[in-house]
């Protein structure tokens, strides 16, 4: 056996495995882990996660790590988030958006911009969320939407989160389009639930947008349907390696 040839057994090939961070533009109807489990396909590689579950009726901004970008996922997802939606007056759900059971149908009153924005203002800056039922949240370690299917009710720890700014884009009655910038562990299911019962008519989230996450925007995202009809280079080609989240971060 030549030396050359000897010598091949005990060298590596270099890991094509990849490294880094996917930014997405998540698609309606889809979950979180249905986005990874269709970037793990196309891309070949199990290890990949998420930063900041969405819900299915919510679209836009999902923050997939890649590789050892997944040793970053904890400080991504501890960043600040920014939301755009639409939330539906007079009615309240199960869930708190449009996807759940109705609980209860009031009549919206004749509210004024100034009515609504003194509400929108007790939500403004530090204050505690009741985390909901239906949520990935974990008790003894089971998500609580687990617990909700069974028709369960456990108690919730309130926790402490922070609005930065929000706005009101449209009022129309019994709609309000909002845009809201939150610290991490942010429900804005509830944001809008505690709001509809703080007007007196009770609200659910009808629409829900991901903006922006951290240093991150849409601008540089890949849609669904481009990471289901592109080939493994061309998702690559938009993958952002670890030093360039470190310099879009600022770190």
């Amino acid at each position: 056996m030549s030396k050359k040839r000897c010598w091949s057994k005990f060298v590596k090939p270099l890991s094509t495995d990849p490294d880094g961070v996917l930014l997405v533009d998540k698609a309606e109807g889809m979950t979180s882990h249905d986005v990874v489990a269709l970037a793990r396909r196309k891309l070949s590689t199990k290890k990949i996660g998420h930063c900041g579950t969405l819900d299915p009726i919510a679209t836009g901004l999902l923050l997939l790590t890649v590789g050892r970008g997944t040793k970053v996922q904890d400080l991504l997802m501890s960043e600040d988030k920014e939301y755009a939606g639409t939330f539906l007056l007079g009615v309240t759900t199960d869930t708190q958006d449009r996807d759940g059971e109705v609980l209860q149908e009031r009549p919206v009153p004749p509210l004024t911009e100034n009515q609504i924005r003194d509400v929108f203002e007790k939500f403004r800056g530090d204050f505690y969320q009741l985390p909901p039922m239906v949520s990935a949240k974990k008790h003894a370690g089971v998500p609580l939407y687990k617990l909700a299917r069974q028709g369960k009710v456990v108690e919730r720890e309130p926790r402490l989160v922070h609005v930065y700014r929000y706005t009101i884009d449209r009022i129309a009655l019994p709609e309000i389009d909002f845009s809201v910038l939150c610290s991490k562990g942010f429900y804005v299911r509830t944001y809008v639930h505690d709001i509809g019962e703080a007007l007196g008519c009770g609200a659910h989230l009808k629409s829900l947008r991901r903006t922006k996450s951290g240093r991150f925007d849409l601008a540089n995202a890949i849609t669904v349907d481009q990471i289901k009809n592109g080939t493994r280079e061309e998702i690559l080609s938009r993958l952002l390696s670890l030093p360039e989240v470190s310099r879009m971060r600022g770190a």
